[in-house]
């Protein structure tokens, strides 16, 4: 109900991710809503158990299923594998990065990126043949992350925001109430 609700009220952006465990309702609801799918992104991402090339491509293809198209806008890889918990790390991020580079070069993906990659966990992505389109990052007056933003400038990488209101914490920021006052707009409008 929440996604044909939302497609009515014009929203075209929906952004899932297998860990979310969402996609099947979600693939459900686009069945019944009455917008081309041409119309609508979609962004999925693949989770920390799915990384590697091998569980990449069975994730994609699930994702797929469950969404009931058979193509992406956008597909992420939800968290980089970091040293501190992967001795391979780098080469765990690559071989993922190289199924979805291989998928994309395929039609299957419209545009590939990565999600919470600080510059450290871009390095080995920006050494391959396709460099990541998106890192989708918190980013909130709250949280500027100026160090990866301005290294995702330099390298023409798109910075998208999740949780934009900073799960509502900016909403209630006083500054951000007194500069909104000032301009007669809500918190969420400025």
């Amino acid at each position: 109900a929440a996604v044909r609700t939302a497609v009515r009220a014009g929203y075209r952006h929906i952004d899932t991710a297998a860990a979310y465990k969402n996609e099947s309702s979600i693939g459900e609801a686009l069945k019944l809503v009455d917008i081309p799918r041409a119309e609508l992104f979609i962004t999925s991402k693949v989770w920390d158990d799915s990384r590697g090339y091998e569980k990449t491509m069975k994730s994609f293809q699930k994702t797929l299923d469950d969404l009931q198209t058979d193509y992406l806008d956008l597909y992420l890889i939800h968290w980089p594998a970091t040293k501190y918990r992967c001795p391979d790390w780098e080469a765990v991020n690559v071989d993922t990065w190289r199924a979805m580079t291989e998928l994309y070069k395929k039609g299957y993906i419209k545009s590939i990126g990565v999600s919470n990659f600080l510059p450290e966990h871009l390095e080995a992505l920006m050494q391959t043949e396709i460099i990541p389109m998106v890192d989708q990052i918190e980013y909130h007056p709250g949280q500027m992350q100026e160090e990866t933003v301005d290294y995702c400038r330099k390298h023409d990488i798109l910075v998208e925001a999740w949780s934009p209101l900073g799960t509502g914490r900016m909403l209630t920021d006083q500054r951000l109430q007194d500069i909104a006052s000032k301009y007669g707009k809500s918190v969420a409008q400025l």
